[in-house]
């Protein structure tokens, strides 16, 4: 298992990425205004969580014990922004701007594994393949929060 080391501890860092971007989601949705944007974050929240089980999988393949969590970071901003969210109105381009925010990190957690060159090349495809529906993630909420700011 040591040669596999690398892959796993990244694979899993980017599990615990992916969880908190889809219970991001999922806060994101509870607090969008009037409903407008739930079915998309809810959606979204489904498509990450199955990104993390598919990385999942690739950890078990590898011999290793999978992330089954997010990071203790990502749940203390979750906290304040549920604090926030209580004491001014939910507006839906705050949201907007947070989640895109949480799309700018996953995006970038997800290049810097691609930019690893120690990885090996099946981990590398596991990654590239999840990274393509990261990506597009990311561009719509980027897409949305222009459109808004408009």
């Amino acid at each position: 298992m040591s040669d596999n080391n690398h892959d796993i501890s990244t694979l899993n860092g980017l599990i615990a990425t992916t969880i908190d971007s889809a219970d991001g989601y999922t806060e994101a949705a509870k607090d969008s205004e009037g409903g407008r944007f739930v079915a998309l974050f809810t959606s979204r929240a489904t498509e990450r969580r199955a990104i993390a089980s598919r990385l999942q999988q690739e950890v078990v393949r590898l011999g290793g014990k999978a992330e089954d969590d997010g990071t203790m970071l990502a749940g203390a901003h979750r906290m304040f922004l549920n604090l926030k969210a209580m004491m001014t109105k939910h507006d839906d381009k705050a949201i907007v701007h947070e989640v895109e925010a949480g799309e700018d990190h996953i995006k970038a957690k997800f290049e810097d594994a691609l930019g690893d060159m120690e990885l090996t090349p099946a981990v590398r495809s596991v990654i590239e393949g999840c990274y393509t529906s990261v990506k597009a993630g990311h561009d719509e909420m980027r897409d949305i929060k222009h459109a808004m700011q408009n």
